[in-house]
């Protein structure tokens, strides 16, 4: 044999070798291996739900034993916080990892831009099934019939059980890929769960991963739960937060009651998501994420609902359970936001964050990797809202001990979370303390500087109110709305 063909043997054994190894080029036998072992995701989010409402929290009335388990089996961020707690900016900032101000999302019912890169838009790229149930709120104008119909308007998701906006908990529909009304036929947390679960199980036999979004309407307002939830809660029994201010529209015990009934029915949906997920051999790899997009007054402060500072408001729950990486039984203090969820999870399922994300890439602090954390949370609200009292847009920061908000012309509130937990004693005029609103306000600054925001973002006008941005048209912007209206006045009540 000569020389050439002796090298020819030997080339051709090491290629028989090489491929009967299973090695493959990059981008393509090895992106496929590791595409089988991305994890599944199932993403929950309960309407208006505040942090302070759980057992695992440390409140001693409320019902959640699922929920509660839920946290004993994962990872228990105490401090989780809506950057913009109010509902479309929130479940925006939540999908994009941007902050309201870059994503356009400055005010409810305003529609996402098609062009906005999406967690679920990244995931779908990466091979995952995609679905959405339940409350969608991004698609901007008329909130009825609530169809959004296939394609580009549902940023992402392929499979599809949801409407743009109701809150009849009791008599609500959905759509499909149809412009023809679905009876849910149900209490909305077990109906929208029905629909989970033939997800899973549609999903149980495929090698596929897959990426569930499911926004439940309750314990958002009307306070009202079904009859044997109810039954488990007397108001008069109830501990009332030191900083409740009897007598509030929309605060009081009943409400507050009726609230809690509601979480409980949310909780036992929780317990049979779980449930199902072991009964399909799936719940060791599927990451499982509950938060809410904001909390609710229910009458701390003398205010109701949400768009406020206060904890009561800001504060919402933040679980994440991982059995295969996660470590179990974990509490942690570090800082988690709605910006921070897309680009933590796309790490943890071994996808690049995509560029314009701004949110932090909190992966390595969840698998134990490291203690590193953000110091603190940023918060916006652009506008005013007369139907929860909410006077105008403002701007703050929530460090571990500090609460610090301000209006563009002047400072809001201060508090020592560390000495007032309840928020009790404004210190935001307290000449003894300028040296550290002074620092919150130097702080504050470097966040708007750090996140390209500016209070030229805001607006006057009443322009959610009655219904203005969802009665007539779609907008985009509320420079959009504003020019309509001037050109409608007729139709702007």
């Amino acid at each position: 044999m000569s020389n050439r063909e002796a090298w020819r043997t030997l080339l051709l054994l090491v290629c028989i070798c090489f491929l009967a190894s299973g090695t493959a080029a990059p981008g393509q036998g090895s992106a496929s291996k590791s595409k089988a072992k991305r994890p599944n995701i199932l993403f929950i989010l309960p309407d208006q739900l505040r942090a302070q409402a759980l057992g695992c929290m440390g409140n001693p009335d409320v019902k959640t034993p699922h929920i509660d388990r839920l946290a004993a089996d994962g990872l228990l961020f105490k401090q989780t916080f809506a950057n913009t707690p109010v509902c479309c900016p929130a479940r925006a900032n939540l999908l994009t990892g941007k902050y309201a101000h870059k994503n356009g999302m400055v005010a409810n019912d305003l529609r996402l831009r098609e062009a906005e890169s999406t967690l679920a838009e990244t995931l779908k790229q990466a091979g995952y099934r995609t679905g959405f149930i339940g409350k969608w709120h991004l698609d901007g104008g008329k909130r009825e019939p609530g169809f959004v119909p296939p394609g580009e308007r549902r940023q992402g998701f392929d499979f599809w059980a949801a409407h743009e906006c109701s809150h009849r908990h009791f008599d609500n529909h959905y759509f499909r890929d149809e412009a023809t009304p679905i009876k849910l036929g149900k209490y909305e947390a077990e109906g929208w769960t029905d629909i989970a679960v033939e997800f899973l199980r549609a999903q149980a036999s495929q090698a596929q991963p897959f990426f569930l979004m499911l926004q439940m309407g309750p314990p958002h307002d009307p306070y009202k739960a079904p009859p044997q939830y109810e039954a488990l809660y007397d108001a008069r029994k109830l501990t009332m937060r030191p900083n409740w201010v009897e007598g509030t529209r929309m605060g009081s015990r009943q409400d507050i009651a009726s609230y809690y009934a509601q979480i409980t029915a949310v909780d036992e949906q929780v317990g049979r998501l779980v449930q199902t997920l072991k009964d399909l051999k799936l719940d060791e790899d599927t990451i499982i994420v509950f938060t809410s997009d904001h909390g609710d007054m229910l009458g701390s402060q003398g205010m109701r609902l949400k768009r406020k500072p206060w904890e009561e408001s800001i504060r919402v729950p933040g679980i994440v359970r991982y059995p295969r990486r996660v470590p179990a039984g974990q509490q942690t203090d570090a800082m988690l936001t709605h910006v921070d969820f897309a680009p933590t999870l796309l790490s943890l399922c071994g996808l690049k964050p995509t560029p314009r994300m701004q949110g932090n890439d909190l992966s390595r602090l969840m698998l134990g990797q490291t203690r590193t954390a953000p110091d603190s949370a940023y918060l916006q609200i652009f506008g005013p809202f007369d139907g929860d009292e909410t006077t105008g847009g403002w701007r703050g920061v929530r460090t571990q001990r500090y609460l610090y908000a301000r209006h563009r012309d002047k400072p809001w509130v201060l508090y020592d979370l560390a000495n007032d937990p309840f928020e009790q004693k404004n210190l935001a005029d307290d000449p003894a303390s300028a040296r550290l609103r002074a620092e919150m306000e130097q702080k504050l600054n470097a966040w708007m500087q750090r996140t390209g925001d500016s209070w030229r973002y805001d607006w006057t006008e009443l322009v959610e109110d009655k219904g203005r941005l969802y009665s007539h048209e779609t907008f985009y912007t509320v420079a959009d709305y504003l020019q309509w209206a001037k050109q409608h006045p007729e139709r702007k009540n």
